[in-house]
């Protein structure tokens, strides 16, 4: 009980400080503008500071780069030239035999329909391209990633440090170091073989890592016992008692390349999968580009089920059939050798692609007007004012009357009197909450005071995690807002921020839907698997096809591809609650719904939170893919640096993108463990 009251003094006194800063800036506002607009006189230059120190460092080892990079081409052009010569027929007998070795009849469906679709589509040759890029970036990145894994495995004091630079691997935005790459290497394919082993090493040492802590100690102290070496203890027997967990590295890294391929097209090079959305995109063929898109959803599929079984048993089938398959291939190669026809001349599913295409201008002439007030009303009504807030977004052309200084005061007298009512009743912490955010959506989030931000997630920050976390908040926030780059992190702050309060709402339902019924979850358990097998590019494909370029398409973008982690959480944090708490409440009288909300629920609490955890750190992810369709903020910063390859502005917002995400990360993450320690865990 003491505990719990001094967690809740804890919020209430931060809520507190939150609102006496916010209400203390809009009040001295007037007289002090400087409370509200940080000035740009006081923000440092540290863009060109970056760009300054970063050109003169990269010019020193620019020459071994360049080296480094023509020996990498070798290796890259010799994986083309392989499997671009190799027959289709042959190379989908022996995917389709590997697949009925490791997985059986569905595995080697896969493989010979997926591989067949991809021949029909003429995209046989950039598949291939893609493939090559796959095959040389994925065992370099394995590779290091084992050898920091291992590193951090047996130099205890170096795992911290690590692991610290392997959150801002995967937390930059990976178009953040393109530009320096670039630089480096020059244009061309090795720049995305480069920037894929930077974003798939990190997968491969996290589970590496945490398969060797997993390693039984009785196991450990055998190795110990029979006398072997250091070296032979590790490489004999822990590592293979970590075999499976190195194994779902292995797969997270090679789907971490294929993404990252993917994105690398935008700088272009090479004619894959990832250049021929970008390509079909700006030109509006909306049936080719479903068709690339569907192309590479197969191939990231055929990856991540191949992968995935191969991580997750140790059943094989009947090796003969698998030769046979193999064989049948070899045959028909063999057959039809002479005339063979060039895959990029078929065009069996060109009628598909054209059909798309008129199908969605049908569709859009007979419901235009339906989804632009779809959209309208969403922007009107929902993003911008939270954007600019009700102040600036409440307009005559848009909400039918004009927001005025009395209807301000008259909204924070409401909202201040539901959180006197709520204090009176013991929920002091709870009214203060809600009076936070109706001053953020009548101010906006682009519009809020700079220290009500930073003195914010101090607050968050002491609240989640106590002191530490607090002055790591704050000093994180503080950066940005030296930066030059705040106003640019606050719009992106504000999308990003819309995107996870609606997939935390919508994600939340479903999983919690699927954890009701059966039923639901296995109509959605497929859907959220296509979901997260498709690289981000694909996601831009039908959001721009329906409603064009713009915030709000991006704003869909992101939800797509962030709402995933919501539903799973949720849903395996609702049926994991222990037997013996469900059955202790079925037992004192309680309802299927009294069941969920008082038991189900708060055991579920910190898988819950894991998963909001996840779905902010996919939201930013998504954030800079996104730029390429209409986003403001960061992301439009880095696209831009990349374009006009500005070092220092690249690198700048992408660390502050890497900011904000780290900081939303342990916030989260702090109140998971707050909840975990609350319930024993």
């Amino acid at each position: 009980m003491k505990a719990a009251y001094l967690n809740m003094t804890t919020g209430t006194i931060a809520a507190l400080i939150a609102v006496l800063t916010g209400a203390f800036c809009m009040l001295l506002e007037p007289t002090l503008p400087w409370l509200v607009t940080w000035p740009a006189g006081w923000s440092l230059p540290m863009s060109d500071w970056i760009g300054t120190s970063l050109t003169w460092f990269l010019e020193l080892i620019k020459p071994a780069m360049r080296a480094f990079s023509m020996l990498l081409a070798y290796p890259m052009s010799g994986a083309h030239a392989l499997f671009a010569a190799t027959p289709w027929p042959l190379s989908i007998g022996l995917i389709t035999a590997l697949g009925w070795y490791i997985g059986g009849v569905s595995l080697a469906a896969l493989g010979l329909f997926g591989l067949g679709f991809i021949v029909a589509t003429g995209l046989w040759l950039e598949s291939m391209s893609t493939l090559s890029l796959v095959a040389v970036s994925v065992p370099l990145a394995l590779v290091l990633g084992a050898g920091i894994g291992i590193l951090a495995n047996e130099v205890p004091r170096l795992r911290n440090a690590i692991q610290t630079v392997m959150d801002v691997m995967q937390t930059v935005p990976t178009f953040a170091y393109l530009t320096p790459l670039l630089f480096l290497f020059g244009f061309g394919p090795v720049v995305g073989l480069i920037a894929s082993i930077i974003y798939a090493a990190p997968p491969m040492a996290r589970n590496l890592m945490l398969g060797l802590d997993r390693v039984e100690s009785d196991i450990k102290e055998a190795a110990i016992m029979s006398g072997g070496t250091r070296m032979q203890q590790l490489f004999l027997v822990e590592i293979p008692s970590a075999k499976t967990q190195i194994m779902v590295g292995v797969n997270q890294c090679l789907m971490a390349a294929l993404s990252m391929v993917i994105i690398a097209a935008v700088i272009g090079g090479f004619k894959d999968l990832g250049w021929e959305v970008l390509l079909t995109m700006r030109k509006a063929w909306f049936g080719p580009s479903m068709m690339a898109g569907m192309a590479i959803v197969v191939f990231a599929m055929i990856i991540d089920r191949y992968s995935g079984t191969l991580a997750s048993t140790r059943q094989r089938h009947d090796w003969r059939i698998a030769s046979g398959i193999a064989a049948l291939g070899v045959i028909a190669a063999t057959a039809t050798w002479q005339n063979l026809p060039d895959p990029s001349s078929i065009t069996l599913l060109d009628p598909v692609a054209k059909w798309l295409d008129a199908g969605l201008t049908s569709v859009l002439q007979q419901n235009g007007a339906a989804l632009d007030a779809f959209k309208n009303g969403s922007l009107f009504y929902g993003l911008l004012p939270l954007r600019i807030g009700l102040d600036g977004a409440v307009l005559p052309f848009t909400w039918g009357f004009q927001w005025t200084g009395m209807m301000s005061l008259v909204y924070y007298a409401i909202w201040a009197i539901v959180a006197g009512v709520l204090a009176l009743r013991g929920r002091a912490a709870l009214g203060l909450t809600l009076l936070i955010f109706a001053g953020i959506i009548e101010t906006g989030v682009a519009e809020l005071p700079w220290p009500f931000v930073v003195i914010g997630a101090g607050a968050l920050g002491w609240v989640s995690g106590g002191r530490r976390l607090a002055v790591f908040a704050t000093l994180m926030m503080t950066v940005l807002l030296v930066s030059g780059l705040w106003d640019r992190a606050l719009l992106s702050l504000y999308l990003s921020g819309a995107a996870v309060i609606t997939c935390a709402i919508f994600g939340g339902a479903i999983g919690l839907l699927c954890a009701v019924s059966p039923l639901v979850w296995r109509i959605v358990l497929p859907i959220c698997d296509m979901l997260q097998t498709i690289p981000l590019f694909v996601f831009l494909i039908p959001v721009l096809m329906f409603f064009q370029i713009g915030e709000f398409s991006a704003f869909l973008a992101i939800c797509l591809y962030a709402i995933v982690p919501m539903i799973r959480y949720t849903r395996h944090g609702l049926v994991n609650t222990p037997d013996e708490l469900i059955e202790a409440a079925i037992s004192s009288g309680a309802t299927p719904w009294q069941t969920l909300r008082e038991v189900r629920a708060p055991y579920a609490a910190p898988t819950i939170l894991l998963g909001l955890n996840q779905t902010i750190l996919f939201a930013f992810a998504m954030l800079v893919i996104a730029a390429l369709i209409g986003t403001t903020g960061l992301g439009q910063s880095i696209y831009g640096a990349l374009a006009k390859a500005n070092m220092g502005l690249g690198i700048t917002s992408g660390a502050a993108m890497a900011i904000l995400a780290l900081v939303a990360d342990r916030l989260v993450q702090g109140f998971a463990n707050e909840r975990r320690q609350a319930l024993g865990l």
